[in-house]
């Protein structure tokens, strides 16, 4: 189905778009065609950095960041308040900027954009407790203690994916500046409008200019730059470009948190709730067009209710709303890019010629846009096809029918990744303990992705090939920081009298030891 009116929004004048690339430093010249994803259509020439503009970026951000880390964490806060509240109030626009850029559903662009208030929100909460500084015990009781001290990275270099620029681009960079460093980030080309305007917002809201800078290129062309110049670095994106950028770091000796890929699974129980079952997985296999890092690739049900599920799968899929639109009439929006478009359409392709057949979709659509492909189920995928074991990122889905729960879990663990699963069931318990068995670093019961990625008190990262490290929690904003030690020591009582024997010493030391583990000292 075609949806409405393809009228670009208001907000998204070439003015507008002027200024906010405007910030890009770009002193060669070259420039990045940023296009309208519907229609192809250039929006704004997006300046490209050299490395001379990144080393010039993190030196700006650097200055920036020795003033901003003496500021009391209290009136960094208030920063970020103010910051929540514009996000709410320019929700609109921020919208516009996310859809035109990516060619997403209006309603998945506005999902987005409640991600980064979300973050700030739970950061302002809980920040100052877990950057304040922790006394604990010394080696002597009384006389010895010793404070965890936590002290900022310095630099944050940020490497922010096309499928949600705006949620990740500013939300991986809330807690980093929280924690009192500096950020550069480099979006990708296509999808550089929305953090830019974020960053806009974050200096409307006070953040010092030149704290958090943008730079822009292609990955191999400003990635390594980038990386050598950062204190730390964040990355989502595949897992092939997150080994590079983890060995890069590596040989810098500085930390890197990846989020890579994945190729989550979906068990579905013979006593799950099927109308709550479908509503999930038209999410899981659609929701962004596919474009989502745990979003579900395989769906495995059991023998019992496949076919009814198949059946009321297939009529609600081939029911969403599919097409180019700045409203929210579309359930399914456009595919970043027609190279992407071609990658989607060779998986399933591939999947055809070696024996899987097409429940329904498996086309692409030129009628609705340069970039679009319909929401496609797939029966009779195997581990001999790219769409079997390869990450399709796309709106493309599996269905595969199991016996035993053994069975279903041993399928879903066949993978090199462990992103993201989904286990659904009418005994609640039963479903956590399918879950827990599930080689993933998220497990969601009775849902699809947002209850464990949106609970920002949990740590959200993967296991396996799916990355290292994680967002959100405590870990999110702590792995910003470095620890500090801080030993006291308030009477000199650690070194043996020039008359005492060592051996009396030996004895004695050990003689202490014991005591203080049978008081629960030590």
């Amino acid at each position: 189905m075609v949806a409405a009116s393809l009228k670009r929004p208001d907000s998204v004048t070439p003015a507008f778009l002027e200024k906010l690339v405007a910030r890009v430093p770009g002193s060669t010249g070259n420039t990045w065609k940023l296009t309208e994803v519907y229609t192809g259509d250039v929006l704004v020439e997006l300046p490209q950095s050299s490395p001379e503009d990144i080393e010039a970026a993190f030196a700006a951000a650097r200055r920036a960041q020795k003033a901003w880390a003496a500021t009391p964490l209290k009136q960094r806060l208030k920063v970020f308040k103010k910051f929540h509240s514009l996000v709410l109030e320019r929700n609109e626009t921020i919208v516009d900027l996310i859809q035109v850029e990516s060619g997403k559903a209006r309603r998945m662009a506005f999902e987005e954009t409640l991600d980064v208030p979300m973050v700030t929100g739970y950061y302002l909460k809980r920040a100052a407790k877990v950057l304040a500084t922790r006394k604990h015990a010394g080696p002597v009781p009384v006389v010895s203690s010793s404070q965890e001290v936590r002290i900022p990275k310095g630099v944050v270099g940020i490497i922010a994916p096309w499928n949600f620029p705006f949620a990740t681009g500013i939300s991986d960079a809330i807690p980093a500046l929280i924690a009192g460093n500096g950020v550069v980030v480099k979006p990708d080309n296509k999808t550089a409008l929305s953090p830019l305007f974020g960053v806009q917002l974050l200096e409307e809201a006070g953040l010092p200019k030149g704290l958090f800078q943008v730079v822009c290129g292609e990955g191999p062309d400003v990635g390594p730059t980038l990386i050598d110049n950062a204190n730390y670095v964040m990355f989502t994106g595949s897992t092939n470009t997150g080994r590079v950028i983890g060995e890069r770091a590596g040989r810098n000796l500085i930390g890197a948190c990846l989020e890579l890929g994945g190729k989550n699974p979906m068990i579905v129980l013979p006593d799950a709730n099927l109308d709550d079952v479908v509503k999930g997985a038209l999410f899981g296999a659609f929701g962004n067009t596919g474009q989502i890092c745990m979003h579900i690739e395989r769906m495995y049900v059991h023998d019992s209710i496949y076919d009814t599920f198949k059946a009321r799968f297939k009529e609600a899929t081939e029911k969403l709303v599919v097409g180019a639109a700045y409203d929210f009439g579309p359930n399914v929006g456009s595919l970043i890019s027609v190279e992407h478009k071609d990658r989607v359409a060779s998986h399933v392709a591939d999947a055809l010629e070696k024996g899987a057949t097409v429940v329904t979709g498996g086309k692409e659509r030129p009628d609705l846009g340069p970039a679009f492909f319909e929401p496609t189920i797939l029966e009779g995928v195997t581990e001999e096809m790219l769409a079997g074991v390869t990450e399709t990122f796309g709106p493309v889905v599996a269905l595969h029918r199991y016996q035993t729960e053994d069975e279903a879990i041993s399928l879903a663990n066949a993978t090199d990744y462990g992103l993201n699963a989904s286990v659904w069931g009418g005994d609640l318990d039963n479903a956590i303990r399918v879950g827990k068995r599930i080689e993933s670093g998220n497990v969601n019961i009775n849902d699809i992705l947002a209850t464990a990625y949106a609970s920002k008190g949990t740590p959200s990262g993967g296991v396996k090939q799916s990355g290292v490290g994680a967002r959100h929690g405590d870990q999110g904003l702590l792995k910003y920081t470095d620890c500090q030690n801080v030993g006291i020591l308030k009477k000199q009582v650690m070194t043996v009298p020039d008359d005492k024997p060592f051996e009396k010493n030996v004895e004695e030391q050990i003689k202490g030891l014991a005591i203080m583990r049978k008081l629960g000292i030590r």
